[in-house]
């Protein structure tokens, strides 16, 4: 089965350029484009698919504002050319499942978008060194109260998230399968309120 992609930038020949990297992936599918954040949450509202490949810098609604609209309905990777503290903290607290930035070559960004199907949460390595640059200083905090409603196993599920590990990873750690993880990682999310596994991580490392 392909994975359904919405691509949404304000570009036509970025857009242009992106979509032929996507449509060049045997496993891949272009269901739509949108040119701005309105059009982006519109069409993923319609056409439903699997991940929208979202650009911040838009006009009529941001990409930050248009993936905290779309929590729920779509996972969104944020790719973009601005590799700025605000927009990558926006984006992932909006909920983004990821944030890649345009430098990355077609290879890169067509695993990109395979990882964040499969459910997995995808952090280009320069905003990764920075978030936990972040966090390093930051004493060990109690887990908060809500982490006290998951069980035992989603407890630990929820610190490999934090940890960054992929559902395949935390499946040979925590020796089950991945399906049995994924369900794991849904269930957390679903009890914590969250929209996104990268979420989840700054919600375990804040404690709050």
């Amino acid at each position: 089965m392909s994975i359904r992609v919405l691509v949404a930038d304000d570009h036509a020949a970025v857009r242009a350029g992106l979509v032929m990297i996507l449509e060049g992936a045997d496993d891949i599918e272009v269901v739509g484009e949108a040119a701005d954040g309105e059009q982006a949450v519109a069409l993923a509202r319609e056409l439903k698919p699997d991940l929208v490949l979202m650009d911040i810098r838009m006009p009529r609604l941001d990409g930050i504002s248009a993936t905290r609209e779309l929590a729920g309905v779509t996972d969104v990777l944020i790719l973009t050319t601005f590799d700025i503290d605000e927009y990558v903290f926006g984006a992932l607290r909006a909920g983004a499942a990821g944030f890649l930035l345009k430098n990355t070559d077609a290879d890169g960004l067509v695993a990109a978008v395979r990882l964040v199907a499969r459910g997995d949460g995808l952090i280009s390595p320069s905003v990764t060194r920075r978030l936990i640059a972040a966090f390093a200083g930051q004493p060990v905090r109690r887990e908060p109260e809500e982490v006290e409603g998951l069980t035992p196993r989603e407890r630990e599920v929820l610190a490999c998230v934090a940890r960054g590990l992929s559902n395949a990873e935390i499946a040979r750690e925590l020796d089950m399968a991945e399906a049995t993880t994924k369900t794991h990682v849904s269930r957390v999310l679903g009890k914590l309120g969250l929209r996104s596994r990268v979420q989840a991580a700054i919600y375990y490392a804040e404690g709050t």
